[in-house]
């Protein structure tokens, strides 16, 4: 219970890899952290690729970056639908500029592409978006997960235990 008093966002849209929303989530509630998720709409349900439904806790416009402790962008479809949100991406640029960690696995590199954060910064994504990440300024790396000061970054479900450990340390350090 180590992130006992953190508050987690969850970014919730239709079509999210199942996957990569429920496992850091669930990482993340173990170690004590709230994590509620964040949608269009508060009160909405989302489904995941494969079925596994999601409700909205809150609305993005809701969303209040200086009450945030972190945030998690899963991959799948939703992220294409995420970053077109303005108060989407403001929350990730704000977030970012406080140094606060944000969590991105596989396609959710998108959002962080939309937000325009990523010059300069080294991560990892799914690589049917590598050339996405390169064009917004990053550098691109083929492993599991890459920390470059607060992004923590994924490819695919098979790296959810690297990246999910990466998270909470991420938060950890925060004090």
């Amino acid at each position: 219970m180590s992130l006992q008093g953190k508050t987690v966002i969850c970014l919730l849209d239709d079509e999210f890899e199942d996957l990569e929303l429920w496992y850091p989530v669930y990482r993340v509630r173990e170690e004590g952290a709230v994590v509620l998720y964040a949608g269009p709409d508060k009160g909405r349900q989302h489904i995941g690729k494969y079925g596994v439904p999601a409700v909205a806790d809150l609305s993005f416009d809701e969303l209040d970056s200086a009450a945030i402790d972190g945030l998690l962008v899963p991959g799948g479809w939703a992220p294409d639908k995420l970053r077109r949100y303005p108060k989407v991406l403001q929350l990730v640029r704000e977030l970012d500029e406080a140094g606060k960690p944000i969590g991105q696995i596989c396609h959710a590199g998108w959002v962080l592409i939309s937000a325009k954060i990523l010059t300069g910064r080294t991560v990892t994504s799914t690589p049917g978006i590598r050339d996405d990440m390169e064009n917004a300024g990053a550098t691109w790396v083929d492993e599991a997960v890459v920390v470059d000061r607060n992004l923590i970054s994924a490819r695919r479900p098979p790296d959810l235990p690297p990246y999910a450990k990466a998270f909470v340390d991420a938060l950890l350090q925060q004090g």
